[in-house]
């Protein structure tokens, strides 16, 4: 049971790009940001009605990160950008985290740890190629926005969180809160949802974000970073999937060759720690 709670955030969150391809493009980007987060925190409250443990300045810097920059980021770049190739750029979660490991903590990684990272970087070289004419503003806003997510990241590990329903609750409130000035000025008064867009929108809220939220931060706390590392590559696989089979998107060999060679990385970099290298080595 417990591994199938942990599927369900990767799963879910697959789910978003082609979502927004076949009932969501008429939407603001920013407005279906707010009607994301914020319906969700406030059914999470409902659910566990506590303050937080975390200092606000803290909490609030994570709802930016992880909720309020993010969504915005997130659904720009799914609204630019194909399915697979959003889903595959967000899964470069690992590089990232090796990259800022490298800068801030000044942990170099060991040869082979070195050549996996260039390995994947080559894979997302090949799925951005010139003639693949991917719209650059929402390459730069997936990247950006898991960025985002392994800074945020880095701070749960040495903060102490406490209750993560409670956590992911306010997250959401706070960050729902911050993109409404963001969605007003930058698309116009709040856009009342037509009725056929609404059972979507209630997948968004419920699965995709309330459910999908609270399974990844029980999940992290519960299995690990290590197996989870593992687990979210289900997310650009259910990306990629539901683009060319219910979207109808196609991809070039190369492309396909990139987004391969960028699962395959990842997948290497996450086997089990008795299978493998040691990923870092710090070095004074």
């Amino acid at each position: 049971m417990t591994f199938v709670i942990a599927l369900l955030a990767p799963v879910f969150w697959g789910t978003t790009y082609a979502l927004v391809s076949l009932y969501l493009q008429d939407m603001s980007p920013y407005w279906v940001a707010v009607w994301r987060a914020l319906p969700a925190g406030i059914l999470l409250l409902m659910l566990r009605p506590r303050l937080p443990t975390l200092a606000w300045s803290k909490l609030s810097l994570l709802a930016f990160c992880n909720i309020g920059a993010f969504f915005a980021l997130l659904f720009i770049g799914a609204y630019r950008l194909p399915g697979a190739v959003a889903g595959t750029l967000g899964a470069t979660l690992p590089l990232i985290f090796l990259i800022l490991a490298w800068l801030i903590d000044k942990k170099r990684p060991g040869m082979k740890w070195l050549l996996l990272g260039l390995m994947g970087l080559g894979g997302v070289i090949l799925l951005l190629n010139p003639s693949a004419d991917l719209d650059p503003i929402g390459v730069l806003c997936m990247l950006s926005a898991t960025t985002l997510i392994a800074f945020s990241s880095r701070w749960m590990q040495r903060w102490d969180v406490g209750d993560f329903l409670v956590l992911t609750a306010w997250q959401l409130l706070l960050g729902g809160l911050m993109l409404i000035p963001l969605a007003w000025f930058m698309a116009g008064p709040p856009q009342i949802p037509s009725m056929d867009v609404v059972p979507s929108l209630i997948w968004l809220v419920t699965a995709n974000t309330a459910v999908a939220y609270w399974a990844w931060l029980w999940s992290m706390r519960n299995l690990g970073p290590e197996i989870m590392g593992m687990v979210a590559l289900v997310n650009p696989v259910v990306a990629v999937s539901l683009g060319v089979l219910i979207v109808g998107e196609t991809l070039d060999m190369r492309q396909w060759a990139g987004i391969l060679v960028i699962l395959l990385s990842l997948l290497l970099m996450k086997l089990p720690q008795n299978l493998r290298w040691n990923p870092l080595k710090a070095r004074g």
